[in-house]
């Protein structure tokens, strides 16, 4: 009878502890057993310290024989980096209000050469600006005039493109000026305005015509290049993407926006060496026509469209 009894007593602690254990209250939602590595479905799904709740696309343009970069930010803005030559302009225009742009927060003249700027004036005429971004360096032609005017005509300020200038700075996303790092260049390339463009973890930097000279200014001043997208200097150039300068930049990406069959040999054979030996995939805007990255600040990911 007492080992029955011992029997009983055992089997209603069993029961006991079994119902405290599924009666147990479930922890409060963010909280982890480290012990066991246990991450909430909950925490895996929001966004990182590192992820932006909205994308940020950036369009390099088939503009043929030149260049012109949109960037969309997740809060509405837009920023503009060139605009193809003078004959690009409807192409340029379209382009944008195709993608619901009404306003442009930042205009950028990397220089004042006609394939960079040639459509500028045309953009300044037919969009609201905010700020209008350009080199302290003039030029002669018809082409840089006209801009000019336009940007006069609408009662807009120039402000200084130069190594160092913040152009906008918002939590996880950054567009900052690298270069020109001088004012004494004799190529109006090098006075190319270089930005570095930062969503969270991922980066872009987007070089104009710069070339090696400047590319190596960039690098003695000692700012980060570190970038997972090129857009690889003077439309691949042998003059631009040096050996050093695309080391430390370290691409996975490299856009080249070029003209097919173009009368300069661009991209040239040497630039295309360089960046298959360091592994980068190469876009090519003569190929795969536009080119639209979109990232989070965390994933990166590109369509093309021809």
């Amino acid at each position: 009878m007492t080992c029955l009894k011992r029997i009983i007593v055992f089997v209603l602690a069993l029961v006991l502890l079994v119902g405290c254990a599924i009666d147990k209250p479930a922890d409060p939602p963010g909280k982890t057993d480290e012990g066991l590595g246990l991450i909430p479905r909950s925490r895996e799904s929001s966004p990182g310290p590192h992820r932006l709740p909205a994308e940020l696309k950036v369009h390099f343009l088939d503009v043929g024989q030149g260049d012109s970069i949109l960037i969309q930010f997740p809060d509405g803005r837009n920023m503009l980096v060139d605009a193809g030559g003078n004959d690009d302009a409807s192409k340029v225009v379209s382009y944008l209000k195709k993608t619901d742009v009404k306003r442009l927060d930042y205009l950028i003249g990397t220089h004042p050469h006609e394939d960079h700027i040639g459509s500028l004036d045309t953009v300044i005429n037919s969009f609201q600006i905010g700020e209008v971004i350009m080199p302290k360096v003039t030029h002669t032609t018809r082409t840089f005039r006209d801009v000019l005017e336009a940007i006069d005509r609408k009662g807009l300020q120039i402000r200084p493109a130069k190594a160092g200038v913040s152009i906008m700075e918002d939590g996880l996303l950054a567009a900052r000026i690298l270069a020109p790092c001088r004012e004494d260049y004799d190529e109006l390339n090098d006075y190319s305005a270089v930005i570095m463009l930062t969503c969270g973890e991922v980066s872009f930097l987007l070089s104009g015509d710069a070339e090696a000279l400047s590319e190596k200014d960039i690098l003695a001043s000692g700012v980060a290049v570190k970038a997972d997208v090129l857009k690889v200097g003077h439309h691949g150039s042998n003059s631009s993407t040096s050996a050093a300068f695309l080391k430390a930049v370290g691409p996975s990406y490299a856009v080249i926006s070029v003209g097919a069959e173009n009368d300069y040999g661009h991209p040239h054979q040497v630039t295309l060496d360089r960046l298959r030996k360091q592994g980068v995939e190469v876009l090519r805007t003569d190929r795969q026509g536009t080119v639209l990255f979109t990232t989070d600040g965390k994933e990166l990911s590109f369509t093309t469209e021809k």
